[in-house]
């Protein structure tokens, strides 16, 4: 007991150290609303984990310009595109340092062979590293980049050609997305002299403008500004998150000036945000879309007609009302309708205990039958109470025979588990990471995302892959949307999802609080802020 006292008093002070009650202090305190699973974002896919590491501590060869879906260079200076567009060149800047990281002290700029040691990391199967942390990459994999590029080949100490099999029409936005972040390969060799190569993925080592220096589980992360940033540094000295899974108790923080900034803030208490005069309250359409993914390899999922009963049976409208507080829009696609291609046209399923009934025993399910449902253990864009969510859609169900137990864990074993497999329902969702419909319909839909983890339905249906591969081919945007329709089309009939919601985007933060935007691609994003 005396042991987690001591801890407490020393978090707390630590947070009120740094809060905006210290005038002399310029730390940025965010209160993030769980657990990163790594800091390394080759091997996560959640956003948590991005904002704790692809938005602090790297960088990748192309980024999106901030508060937009704009790719514009980054750790390359420059890039080319053949014009057969199966040849991207990287011109490499000359000036950029990675993180002295205490015992690691890194003796060169970065260069190419840092470029070769990251990509060939996921996609080279007996490369030295290929295998740590369990090789799992659920983004490189899903998306199939394996299989797109062809070779990664170093011209001089800082060029780079990345040569592919078939033109991919995302593939510039995807080199841009926090999986293709740049490590260092000086590192790699150092902890492999070290025989830690596991520490790769926990401790990391990048080029961003936060240098990373501790982590206590489940409770708070720190970084500090990293004073050898190629371009324009932060402008605050430190930035801590301090780990806060409840979004009311978020807002109590805030309040109290234990942090700048809420990720989330509950719907409930979104009036009382926009009256504090100390505080701020920014919006924005949310790129994301909120779902119940049904496990179509297991029985009863495996039959369309179940799917269906289950997308009858469960009130959507309810759900937007009760949990969202109308902060969002009924989903019927598995794109949200801000994206190009969506396809307005599809009408949705409605909501009918009767028919949902009848599906179900036609289906050879009259009397219903027992299941789970995975509730999300955090709050998330798209859907901000898992658990309330999850005790209306157990009434719904109940009401045409189904018994479903409702299960969660942390977030981390959450993720882990569903990339598995183990799930029955389950309670997840996307936030778009590059403005593609690709993002979605590839990677949560496609056939490649069942091995990989990330199409958690692991449904795969040869027409609807079909047609997602055919759009990637080209770069006539008009061609792509009518492919990218007719798959939607597929999906509808098919029904490997319940779509649930598109929500607004919420962030809470006090007055004081400057030069920070709302992305679109779903990140807190910290390099620009400052406490004024």
């Amino acid at each position: 007991m005396r042991k987690t006292l001591t801890m407490g008093l020393l978090l707390s002070s630590l947070l009120f150290s740094c809060s905006g009650k210290n005038k002399s202090s310029n730390n940025f305190v965010y209160c993030s609303e769980g657990s990163p699973t790594a800091f390394n974002p080759q091997i996560t896919t959640d956003g948590t984990s991005n904002n704790a590491a692809a938005h602090t501590i790297y960088e990748k060869l192309v980024d999106f310009k901030y508060g937009t879906t704009e790719v514009v260079p980054a750790l390359a200076e420059s890039f080319s595109i053949s014009e057969d567009r199966l040849t991207y060149s990287f011109k490499l800047r000359k000036d950029v340092s990675f993180h002295d990281q205490g015992k690691f002290k890194p003796t060169r700029k970065l260069n190419a062979d840092d470029v070769l040691f990251s990509i060939n990391r996921m996609r080279v199967k007996d490369h030295p590293f290929n295998k740590v942390g369990g090789g799992s990459y659920e983004y490189f994999n899903g998306m199939e980049m394996g299989q797109i590029i062809k070779d990664v080949t170093k011209i001089d100490d800082h060029t780079i050609n990345i040569t592919l099999n078939r033109p991919e029409a995302p593939f510039l936005a995807n080199l841009a997305m926090s999986f293709m972040s740049i490590l260092s390969k000086e590192y790699g060799d150092y902890l492999t002299t070290k025989n830690e190569k596991e520490k790769i993925d926990q401790y990391p080592v990048g080029t961003g403008p936060f240098i990373f220096k501790k982590y206590v589980k489940d409770s708070i992360i720190r970084f500090k500004k990293n004073e050898q940033y190629r371009g324009e540094k932060a402008k605050v000295d430190g930035l801590i998150f301090a780990i806060t899974p409840d979004a009311s108790v978020r807002f109590q923080k805030l309040k109290a000036g234990e942090c700048h900034l809420v990720i989330e803030p509950s719907p409930a208490d979104l009036d009382a945000i926009e009256k504090d005069e100390g505080l701020k309250l920014l919006s924005g359409s949310g790129l994301n879309v909120g779902y119940l993914a049904m496990n179509t390899q297991r029985k009863p999922f495996d039959n369309q007609l179940v799917r269906q009963a289950i997308n009858m049976a469960l009130d959507k409208e309810a759900y937007i009302q009760a949990i969202y507080l109308g902060q969002a829009i009924k989903a019927k696609n598995p794109l949200p309708p801000t994206i190009w291609s969506y396809n307005n046209d599809i009408k949705d399923y409605e909501h009918n205990i009767l028919k949902a009934k009848e599906l179900l025993s036609k289906a050879g399910h009259p009397q219903g039958f027992e299941t789970e449902i995975w509730t999300l253990p955090v709050t998330r864009p798209y859907n901000p109470n898992g658990k309330k969510m999850g005790e209306m859609m157990q009434a719904d169900l109940a009401k045409v025979g189904i018994k479903a137990k409702l299960i969660s864990y942390d977030w981390p074993t959450y993720l882990k588990k569903a990339r598995e497999g183990k799930h029955q329902l389950i309670q997840l969702g996307w936030t778009g990471d590059n403005g593609d419909p690709d993002n979605f319909l590839n990677v949560l839909l496609g056939c490649g995302g069942v091995e990989a983890g990330s199409n958690v339905s692991r449904w795969c249906d040869q027409d609807f892959e079909k047609l997602i591969s055919e759009a990637k081919l080209t770069t006539d945007i008009l061609v792509r949307t009518q492919l990218y329709r007719k798959a939607q089309e597929i999906f509808k009939t098919q029904a490997p999802w319940v779509p649930l919601a598109h929500s607004k985007v919420f962030r809470a933060m006090s007055k004081s609080v400057k030069g920070y935007q709302i992305d679109p691609l779903g990140g807190d994003i910290f390099k620009k802020v400052e406490l004024k």
